[in-house]
């Protein structure tokens, strides 16, 4: 058995979108999504900058914007689900590069809800 080392890091977006639904779109309003990352590695030290670094390059791409204008999102509804969905893609494929690997992400567009993507049994990165 061997030890997993995990940090958790803790970021903020600030974004706009409109919910599609089958009757049609909703309102557009404006989100400071917080977005909590939990990552394992394979060190017992990580560099915080290098990974704060690598997960900004992934928010700042989306900070600001409305959402559904974005290529991302034009034929996906931006959803808070779908938005977790995107993120842990798009931040997991960052940290890798950095010896990381992403294992749960917890997205909020309110400060009493958050929806979660967990990944179990997940090898460690090479």
């Amino acid at each position: 058995m061997s030890k997993v080392y995990s940090y958790k890091l803790k970021s903020y977006l600030n974004a706009s979108h409109a919910v599609r639904w089958k009757g049609g779109t909703g309102q557009v309003h404006n989100h400071t999504w917080e977005i909590v990352c939990e990552l394992h590695t394979i060190q017992d030290m990580v560099a915080f900058d290098r990974l704060e670094q690598a997960l900004h390059g992934v928010l700042d791409n989306l900070s600001g914007k409305f959402l559904n204008d974005l290529p991302e999102f034009e034929t996906v509804n931006p959803s808070v689900e779908n938005v977790a969905s995107y993120l842990f893609d798009q931040i997991d494929t960052v940290l890798r590069a950095e010896g990381a690997r992403l294992v749960r992400i917890e997205v909020s567009d309110s400060p009493t809800r958050a929806y979660c993507i967990d990944i179990r049994d997940t090898p460690l990165p090479d």
